[in-house]
């Protein structure tokens, strides 16, 4: 959710589209004629509303031919836009291969995997118990809710709420399966921080409560959720909440919510155009980069102040400490690059390949634990 979580929807979000194509299309006109003709602009107009082509009326043939360019143009805008490709840069000078690699965010998907893999590990931590039937399940129910996080930022209504609720099913038909309610209102909850932060009538993105909407989402309410299920037995239907899933569930939610964090800092001006008040936005780029590095040194603050307090074992400590160039990675790109709007487009990814690092070090951590028990603890 991270970038999962930011929205793109019509009102408000398709004012930001439009913003973006029509300042695209004067300068690198994407079509031909933009600079002269009455009839294009007409068009442009149209494409960039998401309304119709003929707009009620009847056109020719030459202006049906300029619709089809602008809508084409408008498509590559979307494209850039929803890809944060770098300034200046036109969805003809990028290889298609790149911009469906962009479209599909592979990378992204962690969002889904490492609160699962978290919690799994530390049910297994408590109950020596992993269900491979249930884990995939609960992984692919995850995948179609963060696409339907995806797709709502486009026109694709129809998928995504399908997507949604094929999603919420699966994780339902689990938790109920398993008898654990509190399971399935810990992971109703994380869906509807999702719907609140981009979907109307809220849209809190626009309030710049995304970073504490995504935090609890991905981090208590999910990875809790995830816990429960997966060490759910017919002897023990709920889980105790212990200190391990607790703490490892804030590091989770610290994780994703720098994703999306820095995931603003090459829209800032966009985000003002359309009124929205990121982080960012109220900060600036500079003080924004201050605020990376204080995260980074809180979420390993955090990680020591948990093994010293023997709330996560010895060997989580050891594990994500192993981390700690990745983390020196996000900060010094960020605090070198957060000026250079093509460049700082990347500072999202360093963060997603520090969550899933850091995850999958807390995973291992939670499992080297029960499985060399006497040794670490």
């Amino acid at each position: 959710m991270a970038t999962a979580f930011c929205s793109l929807h019509q009102g408000s979000s398709l004012k930001k589209l439009q913003y973006y194509n029509v300042r695209q299309s004067y300068a690198t006109r994407s079509y031909p004629g933009a600079r002269t003709s009455n009839v294009s602009k007409k068009s442009l107009m149209c494409c960039c509303t998401a309304q119709n082509f003929v707009c009620g009326i009847r056109i020719s043939r030459l202006e049906f031919k300029k619709g089809i360019q602008c809508w084409r143009a408008f498509s590559g805008s979307i494209a850039n836009y929803a890809d944060n490709a770098h300034e200046g840069e036109s969805g003809e000078d990028v290889p298609q291969a790149t911009l469906i690699w962009r479209a599909v965010k592979l990378p992204i998907y962690s969002v889904a995997l490492v609160p699962l893999t978290v919690g799994g590990a530390a049910a297994y931590l408590e109950t020596g118990i992993f269900s491979a039937r249930r884990y995939f399940l609960l992984l692919v129910s995850s995948i179609l809710i963060i696409t339907w996080l995806n797709l709502s930022r486009s026109v694709a209504f129809i998928a995504a709420y399908s997507s949604l609720l094929l999603g919420f099913v699966g994780l339902a038909w689990t938790s109920m399966g398993e008898g654990n309610v509190p399971a399935i209102l810990f992971l109703a909850c994380a869906i509807l921080c999702g719907y609140v932060y981009q979907c109307p009538p809220f849209r809190l993105s626009y309030q710049g409560l995304g970073e504490p909407l995504c935090f609890a989402a991905f981090g208590p309410f999910a990875t809790t959720a995830f816990y429960s299920i997966l060490g759910s037995t017919s002897e023990m239907r709920i889980l105790p909440l212990t200190g391990a899933i607790l703490s490892a569930s804030l590091l989770v939610g610290f994780t994703t919510t720098l994703i999306l964090f820095c995931s603003h800092f090459h829209q800032v001006e966009e985000d003002k155009a359309v009124g929205k008040f990121s982080p960012l936005v109220r900060l600036g780029t500079e003080r924004g980069s201050g605020v990376v590095k204080v995260a980074v040194a809180m979420l390993y603050s955090l990680l020591f102040a948990f093994g010293l307090s023997r709330t996560l074992p010895l060997a989580c400590i050891l594990l994500c400490s192993l981390t700690l160039p990745v983390g020196k990675l996000v900060v010094g790109f960020v605090e070198e690059n957060y000026k250079d709007k093509g460049k700082i487009f990347m500072a999202k990814y360093f963060c997603v390949r520090l969550h899933a690092l850091f995850g999958a070090a807390l995973a291992s951590g939670l499992v080297a634990a029960r499985a060399f028990q006497g040794y670490f603890s």
